[in-house]
């Protein structure tokens, strides 16, 4: 016997020692349970007790039998007891039965569906009343009366009390659950009322916004959220409070992270609004990958309006110079000439190198992360760059609490490094001075590198345009494409750019996504799927080095007969394979079942390499790169 079987016995056990008779419907009137006592004071058959039996053949029963005195038409009569039933309220009746025994009557509702019913024969209680009535010349009738009306009142009282405790529990376990769902959530759910009071929260505040009140309930907004945080909030708080919702996000300045804070009016009955709904998410790496695809954008843009203006610049470029030239080789060229021939020659060769560099600025590029260690990258980097800089020019590099293997992109990194260091060098001119390049952590969210010097310091002008392109306030000695490659290239990592003054010069800061390497990633099962020998052996070792385990296919067909395995992890593929299909046909179908990645030798702007659907590794590409693709893939 299960313990639910036994369990039941004992409750059916239970019911049938009380004096009264009970009865539980369910929702759709079927005797769920009922007691022994149920059965003897209505004298019903054992067909009549069994769970499952419709309440109306209970009750048709009943009224045949003469239960509920003459009536006339019986069908009529049944329905109307179905009905009600289906419209179950609580209730306390007394009634008189054919027998002439009085019973009191008790329903209630259940908060699953269905009622349950209690039955007690009040027939002594009133027989003692009646025989106090006729022997009391004491008591009057009216106290008689008030007396055996309050005893019923009290009665029904009695079971609207226990209703009232039963749905009283049901509400106690819904608010218990809702609260662990809520609390379970990412995000910070809770409401304020007009006084900015919260009254409720999920407790995930601090979670969200890190250095906020666990627990908000009870206190203001402004030392719940901090000052300048409501401040950026209060005008949405006021929208929501006049009856509007509003969406908004701000950066929160303590942690660096992007928050998405939605308000919502909280209206009583009458409409009037009693309070706002607030549900706050960290969509900082949301925001880090849109400001990274907008930047890709732009310069996608970019490209496509320069390319042909630069082609037909070249050319008119490359003419200019073929006629100076010839004009510089002539004999008989006066000397004033000569020199106007050689300034146009250089002006020429000038707008050769400013070409190159549009071209690098708009051009496609592509980030390669890769873990990297950042202290004795920037150490390196103050170490190439020193022969450069010159003697007058001092660097200090300070690194604090980034110890950890980061995912970025060394190449583009050190290219603005090593930008801002020049740029600081030309600000301080030939005295020198010293140039500090500082890295740290800014909570879990961003790693923030300035690059500062001892200069004058930026100008108004330069603080508002020095990230345009063109913008320099070298002259003629400068492209203007400096600090705007490197404002390009931090945008394009999901990154920011401040420019500021400080006390002893000029700082640019640069904040970058933080994306530790982590552990070592568990090893998986890779299919990898190339048509040439050696490519295939050489990756495989890498997979390998790596810790994978490696299963192997040539083309699609291939490639698809042994996606099925159970195990498998990921599918490495090629773009162009053996036969029809191709790699990009290989990652569309299996999409759905199985974490794809591709590996191709053709350009970046190649037509089949853009219709990819997924993460593309440039050949030839080392171990390194190979193990931030899966990382990529997997995360």
């Amino acid at each position: 016997m299960t313990i639910e079987e036994t369990r039941a016995r004992l409750t059916l056990a239970g019911l049938n020692l009380i004096g009264q008779a009970l009865s539980i419907f369910d929702s759709d009137l079927r005797l769920a349970a009922c007691n022994r006592q149920f059965q003897l004071m209505f004298d019903l058959p054992d067909a009549l007790t069994q769970p499952g039996t419709p309440f109306e053949e209970t009750i048709r029963f009943l009224v045949g039998r003469g239960e509920y005195g003459p009536v006339g038409d019986i069908e009529a009569a049944i329905r109307i007891r179905v009905e009600q039933a289906r419209a179950f309220e609580a209730h306390y009746l007394e009634r008189t039965r054919a027998n002439g025994r009085t019973i009191a009557v008790e329903g209630a509702p259940l908060p699953q569906g269905g009622w349950v019913t209690v039955y007690t024969d009040i027939t002594e209680i009133k027989r003692q009343e009646s025989l106090l009535r006729a022997h009391s010349v004491e008591l009057s009738e009216q106290v008689l009366a008030n007396a055996e009306r309050l005893a019923a009142a009290n009665r029904a009282l009695g079971a609207t009390n226990a209703a009232l405790e039963e749905a009283k529990r049901e509400l106690t376990e819904i608010e218990a659950r809702t609260r662990q769902v809520t609390e379970m959530m990412p995000a910070h759910i809770a409401h304020m009322d007009r006084n900015f009071i919260y009254t409720f929260s999920n407790r995930r505040a601090h979670s969200v916004m890190p250095g906020s009140l666990d627990d908000p309930v009870g206190h203001h907004a402004t030392r719940v959220l901090g000052e300048e945080t409501f401040a950026r909030i209060e005008p949405g708080f006021l929208k929501a409070l006049a009856g509007e919702a509003t969406v908004l996000e701000i950066t929160h300045t303590p942690s660096g992270r992007r928050i998405r804070i939605a308000l919502t009016p909280d209206r009583d009955r009458s409409g009037e609004v009693r309070g706002v709904y607030i549900l706050s998410t960290d969509v900082t790496h949301e925001a880090q990958t849109r400001a990274a695809l907008a930047q890709s954008a732009k310069r996608e843009l970019a490209a496509q309006l320069t390319s042909g203006l630069a082609h037909d610049f070249a050319n008119l470029l490359t003419i200019i110079l073929g006629l100076q030239g010839r004009l510089e080789r002539m004999d008989d060229l006066p000397e004033g000439a000569r020199e106007a021939v050689r300034s146009t020659l250089s002006a020429a060769r000038r707008g050769g190198t400013l070409l190159d560099r549009i071209a690098a600025i708009s051009g496609r590029r592509e980030l390669k992360p890769q873990a990297v260690a950042l202290r004795p990258l920037i150490e390196d980097i103050a170490a190439m760059a020193r022969p450069t800089l010159g003697d007058a020019i001092r660097v200090e590099t300070f690194v604090l609490g980034l110890d950890q293997m980061l995912m970025l992109d060394p190449g583009q990194l050190q290219d603005s490094l090593i930008n801002l260091l020049l740029n600081a060098r030309d600000a301080m001119g030939p005295l020198g001075g010293t140039i500090r390049i500082k890295a740290h952590p800014v909570r879990d969210t961003w790693v923030e590198l300035s690059v500062s010097d001892t200069g004058p310091g930026f100008s108004a002008g330069a603080l508002a345009h020095a990230l345009d392109p063109f913008f320099t306030t070298k002259g003629g000695g400068g492209s203007g494409l400096g600090l705007s490659m490197v404002y390009d290239t931090t945008k394009l990592a999901g990154g920011t750019v401040r420019l500021e003054n400080t006390e002893e010069g000029a700082m640019v800061t640069l904040r970058l996504p933080m994306r530790p390497a982590g552990e070592a990633q568990a090893p998986l099962l890779v299919l990898l799927v190339e048509d040439n020998d050696d490519i295939r052996a050489t990756t495989r070792e890498m997979l390998r080095g790596l810790g994978h385990s490696v299963i192997e296919a040539a083309n699609v067909a291939e490639a698809e007969a042994l996606a099925s395995l159970p195990e498998l992890g990921l599918v490495l593929s090629d773009i162009q394979l053996g036969g029809s299909a191709t790699g990009v046909d290989l990652a569309r179908a299996l999409a759905d079942r199985l974490p794809v990645a591709l590996m191709t030798s053709l350009p970046a702007g190649a037509g089949l390499r853009a219709e990819a659907p997924c993460p593309v590794l440039q050949k030839p590409f080392d171990a390194a790169e190979l193990a931030a693709l899966i990382a990529g893939v997997r995360r």
